[in-house]
């Protein structure tokens, strides 16, 4: 049975493993963690003891947030975790003004089932730090 918590506490990084599929050069498991324990807040999926699925958001904490990443494993796609990762952290910053994301058209439809429109923006990446390496 999938839970949730906004809790990273006794999360340790060998239970994110498994995560950012497809990513030519992907954060390694202890990156991970400190990404998500750099955000203004998160909410992750647990199978037992096993994360399945997180969501991370950064802001200001007055008027906007961010939500870089949302990702559940490969096996347990498809049954709402997303979803409910992502409904739960929209109520989460329900207090702000804005609440951005950047993603592919392909999953647009996906956000817009949550409330949330299409917008155009800007964006630069400097993919020879994707594994979180540059610092």
């Amino acid at each position: 049975m999938v839970t949730y918590t906004d809790s990273l506490k006794g999360i340790i990084a060998e239970q994110l493993t498994g995560f950012f599929v497809g990513w030519p050069n992907p954060p390694s498991p202890d990156v991970h963690l400190r990404m998500l324990q750099g955000s203004y807040h998160v909410w992750l999926a647990l199978d037992g003891e096993r994360v399945v699925g997180f969501v991370s958001a950064i802001s200001d904490g007055v008027l906007s947030a961010f939500i870089p990443t949302i990702e559940v494993l490969p096996d347990y796609q498809g049954q709402g975790i997303g979803s409910e990762l992502m409904r739960r952290m929209l109520g989460s910053l329900s207090s702000l003004y804005s609440i951005d994301v950047i993603c592919d058209e392909d999953v647009q439809p996906f956000y817009e089932r949550l409330g949330m429109r299409p917008y155009s923006g800007m964006t630069h990446r400097n993919y020879d730090n994707q594994s979180g390496g540059g610092h």
